[in-house]
């Protein structure tokens, strides 16, 4: 990848120079920007060289000294804890002869940083200690600056640390601007390792993220969700409440964006009664236990528990069912002192929905649980990425934290490996992208509001692909 300043964007969504498989228009997007391996090359030169991504949550470096490998393309960066509250990120190579220093995670013995070919060394402020004949480089003149390990932008936020590979980089506060506010609300930054797996999945990484850019695929990929509008979308019934329609998307600048669940959701007292089937509180019980049962991950089995703790209790007036649920979870928490999201409107809103952090970050927030994805491209070939799934919580003041390890998956179709909802969700990617390579497909078609954030994100990676 080329390292450069970025430029103003240029007037249009996309060059003159590009072949028409590669634009960006109102209404769809060309299939080249899936599948060729030149739009592939032309987003490690121009995207992933210039913007900030997110490259490791701090669970991973909980210690001085730890330290974990990030790739994106053929660029390999070092991250190590330096000290309590700092966080240092080198390019992963040794200016001796080009070996790599570090590879996956661990704990840099005596916190040095060794090359293991030479033995070279630096510290943990990437300063040289040790030269290996030192006398016999640069005619006995070599010093420590010479050889300095070379740092790479960073920043922690959020419990997550950013690298940036742009030294004219935008300050990663203008960059995060826009979203900045709601994430904090959330408590991510509270909220630590649960579980963690890493997926192969033949196909695009926007392709695999895009599938999580919008709600109204849930009646037809996960019917057990939402079965009056899994009825209509099969043809079985005339209508029916699709959640969706409640569902409100906003696109900011910098590609960033969330949707979320509006006024009509259970937690703000709404009762869908085309799925409700008796009582109340286990009806609700009943449809969060499906998502603990699918994923393991937003709502966990805990929550539940705490839901039906209110069984026979009376609803205040001027309450609900959803008001007495998110009054009991808080009152849990503060006992355990776990860290909880604000309890205002806006945050409280965000539970279910998602919010994106362009170019490739998207976090499905709940009650002081959420699950996160990253979705990171192959190195070469377009029709395949890598597709990560963080499921974090907050723990009680009590809780002994552990370092966290992914758990790779090597079968997105078994039910060992992955829960029902994401098998169903990453099932349909794979024919997503088999189908772009169609000769009668040339573009996908963009619904107005629904996939907006799809069409906002491309703007965003037009601006930096076009730039100078």
């Amino acid at each position: 990848m080329s390292v450069a300043p970025l430029s103003k964007p240029s007037t249009s969504s996309g060059s003159t120079e590009w072949p028409p498989s590669w634009r960006t228009m109102p209404h769809g997007i060309s299939v080249g920007r899936y599948i060729d391996p030149g739009f592939l090359k032309l987003e490690f030169d121009k995207l992933w060289s210039r913007t900030w991504q997110a490259a490791a949550r701090l669970d991973e470096l909980p210690e001085t000294g730890d330290f974990t490998v990030y790739n994106i393309g053929d660029q390999s960066v070092l991250l190590v804890r330096a000290d309590e509250s700092t966080v240092k990120a080198y390019h992963n190579v040794c200016p001796h002869r080009g070996t790599a220093l570090g590879e996956g995670c661990g704990k840099l013995e005596h916190s040095q940083i060794i090359c293991p070919f030479h033995g070279w060394r630096w510290n943990l402020q990437g300063e040289n200690q040790f030269v290996l004949e030192r006398q016999e480089f640069r005619g006995g003149q070599l010093q420590n600056s010479d050889v300095a390990l070379k740092q790479v932008k960073v920043a922690v936020w959020a419990g997550f640390v950013f690298i940036n590979f742009d030294r004219n980089a935008q300050p990663f506060e203008e960059f995060i601007a826009p979203v900045k506010d709601i994430v904090e609300g959330l408590a991510i930054k509270d909220m630590h390792h649960y579980w963690w797996k890493s997926i192969p999945v033949p196909a695009n990484w926007k392709v695999a993220q895009e599938a999580f850019f919008e709600a109204f695929h849930v009646p037809m990929t996960h019917p057990q969700l939402e079965k009056g509008g899994a009825e209509v979308v099969r043809g079985l019934r005339d209508q029916a409440e699709f959640t969706h329609s409640y569902v409100a998307y906003e696109t900011y600048s910098h590609g960033h964006g969330r949707f979320y669940g509006g006024k009509k959701t259970p937690m703000a007292g709404h009762i869908n009664k085309q799925q409700q089937q008796g009582d109340p509180l286990e009806d609700m019980a009943n449809r969060l236990m499906l998502l603990v049962d699918g994923m393991d991950a937003m709502v966990l089995k805990e929550d539940v528990e705490v839901l039906r703790s209110l069984r026979g209790k009376p609803i205040p007036e001027g309450s609900s069912l959803g008001g007495e649920y998110v009054k009991a979870l808080y009152t849990k928490a503060a006992m355990e002192q776990r860290p909880m999201p604000k309890p205002v409107p806006e945050i409280l809103g965000m539970w279910g929905g998602e919010v994106f952090i362009f170019p490739n970050l998207m976090i499905l927030p709940q009650a002081g649980n959420a699950m996160i994805y990253r979705v990171l491209p192959d190195p070469v070939d377009p029709d395949l990425c890598t597709f990560e799934i963080y499921s974090t919580k907050t723990y009680p003041a009590a809780a002994k934290l552990t370092r966290p390890s992914v758990d790779p998956v090597t079968d997105l179709h078994d039910p060992e490996q992955l829960r029902l909802i994401p098998r169903q969700d990453l099932g349909n990617i794979p024919r997503i992208q088999k189908g772009l390579h169609s000769r009668a497909m040339r573009q996908t078609w963009l619904a107005v509001e629904q996939e907006k954030l799809i069409l906002n994100m491309h703007q965003e990676l037009d601006r930096y692909l076009t730039a100078e």
